[in-house]
């Protein structure tokens, strides 16, 4: 069996980190959810995403196909009635479609032709951006119960301060020292060749990823995830970020999230509660306006690349684009569009150019490579956020 994942009717909602990758690849809990599929199936996994991001993330057709919305996060019980559908069934959970069988070539233009099998165990969703961090926490417990079960976790080093120790679990090659792991509230997970500094004090729920840094005397609570070769210091709450990105120093980071490439200057602080206690309205890119999330925590939403000068200060419910670069005193405002360049004072165009060759720089200190199709997705980001751009 083939199983394919497509970006599915909510792709929208989830700009910015949409711009850069398929809905597949965002990071909730522990693993992508590219990842999480693929470790219940046991398979790999193909995309169905935009045009302009195809090439990067093909799809691979097969006389059989599983169709698989790349919004629902699996577990155990969704995965069994997905692994047995058969030709011309489809899963739904409410009004949207969580899997579908079809042959090779064959077009799905509605379901009306299928037998409709309605799901009824819950199931996690991401249908907005702030998704990521409301269900982060659920999300770490289920990738831990997957990816420990049935696992002996690396000793828990004697200088650590271990409180529920049985909920903490600690890959080969991490180093940890003297520092504080507290799973009374969620389990933690601990990734292979990370490193925990002297002084840290962590919360769970809280995941961190392979080859992340927690800096000395950091301040984690839950429901937290810092990804693969991230370095995290300062104070951070409820956020995720996915990768490659680095808030190094003190400062403080709550209920947001953060793509991949991203980097905030020292003493960066995040407001995530508005003075007057409202809702939090976010950048919507579907309606070119703000709107109304229903949460009274929301702090940065920020795409790949961007970046912010020390000292740098988001209001409540910022929303920064791919490849932006922020800086000086006083606050941005709310929506800072893709490619931007300066701060409160205002903004001009961060030229392609400029943009790529930093994004070079930042991803050879990392020993990855920025390629022809990195570059290829961003030219397309920066012509289609140009509408938001002043100049």
């Amino acid at each position: 069996m083939n199983y394919i994942l497509f970006d599915g009717p909510y792709r929208n909602n989830l700009l910015p980190f949409t711009f850069t990758r398929p809905v597949a690849d965002l990071r909730v809990g522990i693993l992508t959810i590219r990842q999480k599929w693929e470790s219940y199936i046991e398979y790999t996994t193909t995309t169905v995403t935009e045009d302009y991001l195809a090439d990067k993330f093909p799809m691979v057709e097969m006389e059989n196909n599983i169709m698989i919305n790349a919004s629902f996060l699996p577990n155990l019980e969704v995965v069994e009635v997905v692994k047995n559908l058969k030709h011309h069934q489809a899963l739904f959970k409410g009004e949207d479609v969580i899997a579908f069988f079809i042959k090779e070539g064959e077009e799905v233009t509605d379901f009306s032709t299928f037998e409709a099998i309605e799901f009824e165990g819950d199931l996690l969703k991401i249908e907005h951006t702030w998704d990521i961090f409301a269900l982060n926490g659920e999300a770490i417990v289920e990738d831990f119960n997957l990816i420990t079960k049935d696992r002996q976790s690396e000793p828990i080093p004697a200088s650590i301060n271990a409180i529920n120790p049985e909920h903490i679990f600690i890959e080969k090659g991490a180093t940890l020292n003297f520092a504080t792991l507290n799973a009374s509230s969620g389990p933690i997970y601990i990734g292979r060749d990370s490193e925990v500094m002297e002084g840290s004090i962590v919360r769970g729920p809280f995941a961190l990823c392979n080859n992340a840094t927690l800096k000395m005397a950091s301040k984690i609570y839950g429901a937290t995830t810092v990804g693969p070769h991230s370095k995290v210091g300062g104070e951070v709450s409820n956020a995720v970020i996915f990768g490659f990105s680095n808030k190094g120093h003190d400062g403080f980071l709550g209920n947001s999230v953060l793509g991949e490439w991203c980097n905030l200057g020292a003493d960066t602080n995040t407001s995530n509660l508005k003075n007057n206690y409202a809702e939090v309205r976010l950048w919507d890119y579907k309606t070119e306006g703000f709107a109304k999330t229903g949460l009274q925590f929301c702090g940065l939403m920020m795409g790949d690349h961007s970046k912010c000068g020390i000292n740098t200060m988001f209001n409540t419910g910022t929303v920064v684009g791919v490849s932006a670069n922020i800086f000086g005193s006083g606050f941005p405002r709310n929506f800072v569009p893709s490619f931007s360049w300066g701060g409160s004072k205002g903004f001009v165009t961060y030229k392609t150019n400029k943009a790529f060759e930093v994004a070079e720089v930042v991803m050879k200190r990392r020993k990855e490579e920025f390629t022809e199709l990195d570059e290829a997705i961003l030219t397309h980001v920066f012509e289609e956020t140009s509408q938001y751009r002043k100049n």
